[in-house]
Formats: C-alpha cells, sequence, structure tokens
C-alpha cells in the first residue's frame, strides 16, 4: 500500500480521489497481512475503525468543519486508555481490563476525527527497551524480524515503520519514544515535560513520563504535534536552517558506542553543515550519573504506582519487571530526594547549553537493534545490559524535561537504521522540526525508499 503523508490524505478525501472508508479498508488489510509476522498489535479495532470512517464520511458529504486529522489512521500503545477498548499495558494483570473513558490525547485526536486502528504492543507496562513481551510476545522489528524494535513502545515503532499505521502515540519516560523510532527506521519526539497531557496513560514516573508522537516524516510529525497542542508548528516545515548553532558533543556522547552508528552520526553533522548550519562544539561534564538518577526516580515511583498490584499479584508480573518492581523498596528516601535534586541541577545546565546553541545533535543510541533475546552488549572489556546503553544517550534529556527527537540518519551494513537525536532548549519543538525537516528533505529520500519497500 501506498504511504501517504497526512496532508495528502486529507486533500485526497476533500478532492474525492478516495474515501477514508477506502483508505480504513486498506490499513485493515495491511495489518491482516503484515501482523502475525510482526505482532506490533495487540488489539486491532476492526469494527470500530470502519464506523468512525463511515461517519467522517457523511460528515464531509454534510459539509461541516472537519478536524486536523480527518480520515487518518492512527494506533495507540497499549498503557493509553481507550473507551470500551481492551487496554492491557502489555500485561497479563490487566488482561481484561476495558476502560470507561478515553485518555485526554485518545479524545484530543477523535476531536480532531483520526481514526482508531487499535492498541499497540510493548514492553510491559513500559518498564523495558526490547518490546520483548512475554504476555503477548515479541513485538519484530520490520527491517529485520529477528531483531528488536526498540521499546518500550515498540509496537508503535514497528507499526508506523511497516505502514500499519499513519502514525502512532507512545509513551517516553526516559527514552520509549525515541528508542523505537531510532530503532524502526521512523521519527519519534519526547516534547517538552508537560507538554501534551499524560491523562490516562498508565504511568511509571508522574516526574519523568510523556506523551509523544511517532510518525513517518517530518510533515506528519508537525501536523501530529499541532493536533496535540494546538500550536503552530506546520510553518517551520522550511529546508533553510542558515546560521542555526548546532552543538556538538565532546564528551559521553562519542564513548562506548558501535563505530558504524557513530559514522552515519557524523555524517548526519556533516549534512547539517553542509546545509547551512553552524557546528558548536560542546563540553558536557555534567552528566555523570544520570542514568542512575533516572532509574532511581522511575523505580521508586513505579514501586509506588505499582503497590496494590505487587501485594496481589507479583508473581503475575514477567520476569524483568517484576525484578524492577521489587527492587523499588530498596530504594531509601535520601536517595530519591537526592535524585531529584540531581534532575533539577540538570535542567539548569541546559538552561546554559542551550543559551549557546538552539539544537544539540547525539546519536540516538549507542548501538543499532540487537536479536530479540539478548540481554548483554560488549564495548572492548566492558559488559553492560541492554536497557543500560539503550537507553544511555535518551535518559539524560528526560531529567532535563527538554524535547528531544530522533530521526533516521542511515542505515548499517546489517541492513538496520540508525537514528540521529536532536535536542532543543524547553518548549523549542519549533527548532527540532525546522532542523529535522531541512535534514530530512536533503538526506532522507533513498531511506524512505528503502524503508517503504520493506518485504515484511
Amino acid at each position: 500500500m501506498k504511504r501517504r503523508t497526512m496532508m495528502e490524505l486529507v486533500s485526497g478525501y476533500e478532492a474525492k480521489r478516495f474515501t477514508p472508508v477506502e483508505i480504513t479498508i486498506q490499513y485493515l488489510k495491511t495489518i491482516k497481512a503484515k501482523n502475525p509476522k510482526l505482532n506490533a498489535y495487540i488489539t486491532i479495532t476492526k469494527e470500530l475503525a470502519l464506523r468512525q470512517a463511515q461517519m467522517l464520511e457523511m460528515k464531509l458529504m454534510a459539509g461541516e468543519q472537519t478536524g486536523q486529522l480527518f480520515g487518518v489512521p492512527l494506533s495507540y500503545k497499549d498503557n493509553f486508555a481507550t473507551k470500551g477498548i481492551l487496554t492491557t499495558s502489555g500485561s497479563f494483570i490487566d488482561r481484561n481490563f476495558i476502560p470507561d473513558k478515553n485518555a485526554a490525547v485518545v479524545q484530543q485526536m477523535a476531536t480532531e476525527d483520526a481514526i482508531t486502528l487499535g492498541k499497540t504492543n510493548m514492553h510491559e507496562y513500559a518498564f523495558g527497551i526490547t518490546s520483548n513481551n512475554p504476555h503477548y510476545g515479541p513485538v519484530r522489528n520490520p527491517w529485520n524480524p529477528q531483531y528488536t524494535p526498540g521499546g518500550s513502545s515498540g509496537g508503535s515503532g514497528a507499526a508506523v515503520a511497516a505502514n500499519m499505521c499513519v502514525a502512532s502515540l507512545g509513551s517516553d519516560t526516559g527514552g520509549s519514544v525515541r528508542i523505537p523510532a531510532a530503532s524502526c527506521g521512523v521519527i519519534g519526539l519526547k516534547p517538552t515535560y508537560g507538554t501534551i497531557s499524560t491523562e490516562g496513560v498508565f504511568p511509571i514516573s508522574w516526574t519523568l513520563d510523556t506523551v509523544g508522537p511517532i510518525t513517518a516524516n517530518m510533515n506528519d510529525l508537525a501536523v501530529m504535534m499541532e493536533a496535540l497542542t494546538n500550536r503552530a508548528y506546520t510553518s517551520f516545515l522550511v529546508e533553510d536552517i542558515r546560521g542555526v548553532r548546532i552543538g556538538v558533543p565532546a564528551n559521553y556522547f562519542n564513548e562506548r558506542i558501535d563505530p558504524e552508528t557513530y559514522k552515519l552520526y557524523l555524517q548526519a553533522v556533516t549534512a547539517l553543515s553542509s546545509l547551512g548550519a553552524i557546528l558548536i562544539d560542546v563540553d558536557l561534564p555534567f552528566l555523570e550519573g544520570n542514568q542512575e538518577a533516572v532509574l532511581t526516580i522511575a523505580t521508586a515511583e513505579g514501586g509506588y504506582v505499582h503497590q496494590s498490584r505487587m501485594e496481589c499479584c507479583l508473581s503475575q508480573y514477567g520476569a524483568d519487571v517484576r525484578a524492577v518492581l521489587e527492587s523499588s523498596a530498596n530504594i531509601t528516601a535520601v536517595q530519591y530526594i537526592a535524585a531529584l535534586k540531581k534532575k533539577e541541577g540538570y535542567i539548569r545546565e541546559f538552561r546554559r547549553v542551550f543559551e549557546r546553541i538552539d539544537v544539540l545533535a547525539t546519536p540516538a543510541l549507542p548501538i543499532p537493534p540487537r536479536k530479540i533475546g539478548v540481554e548483554e552488549v560488549q564495548f572492548g572489556s566492558v559488559t553492560e545490559t541492554i536497557f543500560d546503553t539503550m537507553t544511555r544517550y535518551t535518559g539524560i534529556f528526560s531529567l532535563a524535561e527538554v524535547p528531544a527527537m530522533s530521526i533516521p540518519c542511515g542505515i548499517t551494513s546489517e541492513g538496520l537504521p540508525v537514528g540521529l537525536q536532536l535536542v532543543a532548549g524547553l518548549y523549542r519543538e519549533d527548532q527540532l522540526i525546522r532542523t529535522g525537516y531541512a535534514f530530512e528533505q536533503s538526506q532522507l529520500a533513498d531511506f524512505y525508499k528503502k524503508r517503504d519497500s520493506l518485504e515484511t
């Protein structure tokens, strides 16, 4: 099925080249063909999607005002509450939970006339980065089904990459939107903390959780952000980034990194320079201990969130999530408060960093995706857990509360995608959209052709 941008869909409906029902049927057929192999969806809402599409056609024929996402088929990570639709959070414990109201963002998307295709598979309760789910099976990467799509929003990343939806909404606590975006060759944005409501999204950490869109291109990302925030973003889809100050880290983001990934990152930075951006070397000496701070806050708050479930149903969690939740009892009040204080320090430090630059460019991940089941990564004589490796470049920006986006920047010799992470100051998502769009238009035409012709 041909991939269309959201603007192309809406203009096609208005010109009567196709109808919402026809497009919805095409997406449902694609899901039926691809989901058995990729396992991106837990629940497919065929009847609801067709009913919504029919109602939208009536609305169009009646000449009524239409929303910004009119007839755009979306999916939602399965920890987003959807009224009358199974919402498992990727768990066995909540395997029968059917909410009686929508999460705030799901309701917002309905107001904008989007169509709901279903709920995507994920790492159990969003507590992980592989989406290797013990209850619903692993999500598989469309570039190579033997590999993880990243997580925790792995089903969302895989569904967008395989054109099983136009876009998806995921949650990001320490990288859970950006990691699957990088792993699946799509675009994922963690907005500034607090920009998008998390009401009705099953939490890990009220201090870190954000909601963000995963899309196939920058055009769709800008449209989604407009629909989510009621702010103008499509006006920043311009190819001119002359004079934009892009920070290149002199430390941390060039350490313990796969050589091929680093090479593709440097090529991306060079490409930004060739577009007229000004590269500025940036020292970030204050990053030590950021991963421990993320884990302390998320584990402590996650333990509180899961308190009643742990009391009744501890044995029903997957082994990895159970171990994390059990460890929450060992975190002292002093450790938790120290981590919160460290977070305040990172916010201050990055405020100073973004006085000198407009955008910080880093690798999204230190490594390409790994095979499903791989739990450790080797860097010379250093062994690291897959979790620590995959969150090493993303978690710090959750602590700092700044917007961060992963956009594709190349393909490894093994045929796996690599992501470039672009970061801006608080509430400067416009800088990410402008920079990302210019990079995309200059560099990603061949990448998109390759991705959109994947055989899955």
